[in-house]
Parts: C-alpha cells; sequence; structure tokens
C-alpha cells in the first residue's frame, strides 16, 4: 500500500498579495510586497503597527447565506474561500466520487482568536447571557476543517492540526500519509490564520518577536538580512487537493506535482526559540528526503521558513548545511523565504509555499528574497535576493518550523508519469 503515490491536483490560496493563485503567483515572482499599516484595527498605540491583511476578499461569495458567514470566523472564512478555489482548480466532479474515501486536513494555528476577542469583551460589559451560543463552534480551531467537509459531503478522515507555524505542512504531510496508506484517495488540505488582531498583535509583540519597521512596512519583512527585527504577522489561507496518483488519472486531472515525502519532528528544546544547530530541523529535512527516495544533491529549491527573525534564519540556515552539505553553498540549490513578501501567516504559512513550490516546479521560475540587502553573520547560501530566478526545479522541499519545537517538511517533485 506505500506504493501509492500522492500528487497535487488544485490549489487555492488567499494571501496578503493575492486572492487567487495566478495573482498570488505573479506577486511572488515580481517582488511584490502585501504588508501594509494595520486597517482592521485602531494601531495607534501599538508599537507594531503592521501586518500583512488579505485585503478585497468577500466572504459572503463563498457560503450559502449571510447568516452562515456570521456564525464563522474570519479564519473559516477563508478557509472556506480557499477551499472552494481549490475544488474549482482541480476539476473534480463530486457526483462521481466515493465521498466515503475524500476527507479534510484543515488547520490553524490560533483558531477563531478574534471571535474569543469580542466575545470576551461582551461577557465582561454586558454580562454572560449575552454571550453567543456560536462562540465555542466559531472559536475551535477545528471548525473550519468541519465546515468544509459539511458543505462538500466529504465522509473521509477530517483532522485538525495544531502546531503553530507548521500547522499547514503537517496536514498537507498527514493527507499524504493517510492516502499512502491507503485509506482515503483524495483530501482538501491546508491552514489558514486570522491573525491580525488585537490579542495577536499585542501578545507576539510582548514578546519582541514582531519587526517595528512601522516607516517602511513593505520592507519590514527581511529574512536573513542583517538589520531584521523580527516576523510580520499576516493572515491567509491556503488549500491544495492531494489526491492518489491512480484516482487522478482516471479521472483526467491536471497534475502540478508529485508530493513525494514528509517529515516531522521536534526540537525538544524551547516553547519559542528553535534548536541553536537546528538538529530538529535537519531530522525532518532527512526524514523527508528518505521517504521521497531523494538524495540531497538532488534537490534544486528549498522554500524555507525564512521569517525574518535572528535566531530563527541562522538556525535553519545550519540545517540545510548539516544535510545537504556542500551542495547547500552557491552553486548548489537555492533558497528563498517567500514570507519576505507574504508576511508570516503562521498556521496557513505552508500550504502557501507548498502551492509556491509547486509552481516553481511547473514554471522553472523561484521566487525571490525581497529586502535581502546585506546578508547576517553566518547566512551564506543562495537565498535569490531581489528577483526571481529561472532555474529547472525537478524537487522542491518546503520547510515549516512552529513554536513548541514543532518541525514539518514536505518534498515536492516534478511529475514524470
Amino acid at each position: 500500500m506505500f506504493e501509492r503515490r500522492v500528487v497535487i491536483t488544485g490549489m487555492g490560496v488567499l494571501s496578503p498579495i493575492g486572492n487567487d493563485l495566478e495573482t498570488f503567483w505573479s506577486s511572488l515572482t515580481h517582488g511584490v510586497s502585501g504588508i501594509g499599516r494595520i486597517t482592521m484595527f485602531d494601531v495607534s498605540t501599538y508599537e507594531t503597527q503592521i501586518a500583512g491583511e488579505v485585503r478585497g476578499y468577500d466572504p459572503a461569495g463563498y457560503f450559502s447565506t449571510p447568516k452562515d458567514v456570521r456564525r464563522a470566523d474570519r479564519y473559516t472564512q477563508l478557509t472556506m474561500g480557499a477551499a472552494k478555489m481549490a475544488m474549482m482548480d482541480s476539476g473534480i466532479d463530486l457526483e462521481k466520487e466515493d465521498l466515503g474515501r475524500f476527507g479534510c486536513m484543515l488547520g490553524s494555528g490560533v483558531g477563531g482568536l478574534r471571535t474569543l476577542e469580542i466575545q470576551h469583551s461582551i461577557l465582561e460589559n454586558k454580562g454572560p447571557d449575552r454571550v453567543s451560543p456560536f462562540m465555542i463552534p466559531m472559536m475551535i480551531s477545528n471548525m473550519a476543517s468541519g465546515l468544509v467537509s459539511m458543505e462538500f459531503g466529504l465522509g473521509g478522515p477530517n483532522m485538525c492540526h495544531v502546531t503553530a507555524c507548521a500547522t499547514a505542512n503537517n496536514a498537507i504531510g498527514e493527507a499524504w500519509r493517510t492516502i499512502k496508506f491507503g485509506d482515503a484517495d483524495v483530501f482538501l488540505a491546508g491552514g489558514s490564520e486570522a491573525s491580525v488582531n488585537t490579542l495577536c498583535i499585542s501578545g507576539f509583540g510582548a514578546m519582541k518577536a514582531l519587526s517595528t519597521r512601522n516607516d517602511e512596512p513593505e520592507k519590514a519583512s527581511r529574512p536573513w538580512d542583517k538589520d531584521r527585527d523580527g516576523f510580520v504577522a499576516s493572515e491567509g489561507a491556503g488549500v491544495l487537493v492531494v489526491e492518489e496518483l491512480e484516482h487522478a488519472r482516471k479521472r483526467g486531472a491536471r497534475i502540478y506535482c508529485e508530493l513525494a515525502g514528509y517529515g516531522t519532528s521536534a526540537d525538544a528544546y524551547h516553547m519559542t526559540s528553535p534548536h541553536p544547530e537546528g538538529l530538529g530541523a535537519a531530522r525532518c529535512m532527512e526524514m523527508s528526503l528518505k521517504h521521497a527516495g531523494v538524495r540531497p544533491d538532488e534537490v534544486d529549491y528549498i522554500n524555507a521558513h525564512g521569517t525574518s527573525t535572528g535566531l530563527g534564519d541562522l538556525c535553519e540556515t545550519k540545517a540545510i548545511k548539516k544535510v545537504f552539505g556542500q551542495h547547500a553553498m552557491p552553486g548548489g540549490l537555492v533558497v528563498s523565504s517567500t514570507k519576505s513578501m507574504t508576511g508570516h501567516t503562521l498556521g496557513a504559512a505552508g500550504a502557501l509555499e507548498m502551492a509556491a513550490c509547486a509552481l516553481a516546479i511547473r514554471d522553472g521560475l523561484v521566487p525571490p528574497t525581497i529586502n535581502l540587502d546585506c546578508p547576517g553573520e553566518g547566512c551564506d547560501l543562495d537565498y535569490v535576493p531581489h528577483k526571481a530566478r529561472e532555474k529547472k526545479v525537478r524537487v522542491a522541499v518546503n520547510n515549516s518550523f512552529g513554536f513548541g519545537g514543532h518541525n514539518a517538511t514536505l518534498v515536492a517533485k516534478e511529475f514524470a508519469g
């Protein structure tokens, strides 16, 4: 059963740089930043006043009734939009599917924090009898996966992975594993985040994790640059149709790439800091390559976690060197961080970045790391600064690492029949 191959046949994205797949990709390859001053609430008293917002998205177009929209937190609203885009992109006909073998793996790092924020204010100011009966189902992180399954009648395995910034990669990877094991044929897999709210921005701000480059928001996310001063919080959603190869062939699906490997590990080191030598991240990458049957020197491109934090960027660089050796140095594989343009979408990041890997394979074009003017100490890989680069990408690696020491890596290959 483990010889079942898995492919990606559909993708849907909502992001600070585009609310559809091709706009998202065009923005990435042209080095467009989606970071700006926060408009969703008054930030005049906040040290960090910038973020990546999804602008111009109307969830009403993706729900059956206005009531359904009101009863969904923004993270769920984003998930539903991306899921419907992915389904449409895949061309799958649900009337011809065994829906008991079609599942959902859709996670979120923080879930419905905005709902919690609003309802707590109501509790404090108006009393417990005014709290919404929909507070709990709107707030919990699994509800997006649940509602998407209900929308399409998907009765297969349904889970919500919550592993901080590794969430979407774990969701996609566990969909891969479940298909390989034979328990499903198709998944909607990915993640979403609606993190631009007062609790998230104040909480991450209190940790001194966020950039405070408020006067130049489009230059604030600068992975590996010596002047990086923290990540930029963003919102978004990415959903992929992950499918068993023969199932995809039988319906004549367009295949973006083969999802060939998955690795996951723990740093077992610190609540928020990565292992200083990147050991957990290295184990994760090694596992993913082993499952994919890929040698390190066969990898062409790494879409790095690359958040623009001092420790994180350096530790990931160390991990890449440990796994790839001489091939990691300039002239070998290339590495870039699309978070330099999108900001850090937390639980959605891995899915958006998996879409970027699939499109890099399709188009032979590696998106850049913008704002990388002068690499910091120890940051000496080929990070594709400033401009996209034409390069044949046969194998791409997608890294996501989260608070709590969670690591998840995916490997995609050019589909070769």
